[in-house]
């Protein structure tokens, strides 16, 4: 086997995936994955620290869209504008090819205690990252709070229906809609 082949990542994740349909997460092993891949085991643990991980790569990749869309917003932008911005700067790299992964993977998450608590960790870091791009900006950081939880919310309806087989929207389009939601949701709570 060669020492090194393309795309090591995504085959190991396509593998992981595979196997976790197949056989269940918790019958699955690092070599059984690096094995359906083609690769070795030191080559997983390269790239993941656990089997775990193989089902959330990209996290810093998201991080630093997140951050970078909230420093490219326009300075007149409010809080929840540039985190729309930065929403549908995430939600552009998840292509309509990436969704019948994403589709795959959800019931795995569901079905495991560990795994949804990894999925809320991975929330909470870019709510945070959200939040920490605003104060940067100046915003105070109970409003900072507020507006990167408000949209990561639209971002988890958008990316609810996005997962839907029937569905034919693009996740961005999808984003768009549920903060159009959220802000009449918000109007609607003012009065």
């Amino acid at each position: 086997m060669p020492r090194w082949e393309p795309n090591a990542q995504q085959r190991l994740m396509r593998a992981a995936l595979d196997l976790f349909t197949e056989k269940g997460y918790d019958a699955t092993t690092v070599n059984e994955i690096a094995d359906r891949a083609g690769l070795t085991k030191t080559t997983f643990f390269r790239h993941f620290s656990d089997k775990r991980e193989v089902l959330f790569a990209g996290q810093d990749i998201h991080r630093r869209l997140l951050a970078q869309a909230i420093n490219a917003a326009p300075e007149a932008a409010t809080p929840l504008d540039a985190v729309r911005e930065a929403i549908g700067a995430l939600a552009a790299v998840f292509t309509d090819d990436r969704r019948e992964f994403a589709a795959r993977l959800r019931p795995i998450v569901a079905d495991h205690l560990e795994l949804r608590e990894r999925a809320a960790l991975k929330r909470t870091g870019l709510v945070e990252t959200l939040a920490k791009a605003l104060e940067e900006r100046g915003v105070p950081d109970l409003t900072a709070d507020l507006a990167a939880d408000l949209g990561m919310r639209a971002f988890d309806n958008a990316f609810d229906q996005w997962v839907v087989p029937a569905n034919e929207r693009s996740l961005t389009d999808l984003a768009r809609r549920a903060f159009d939601e959220l802000r009449a949701a918000m109007a609607f709570l003012h009065g």
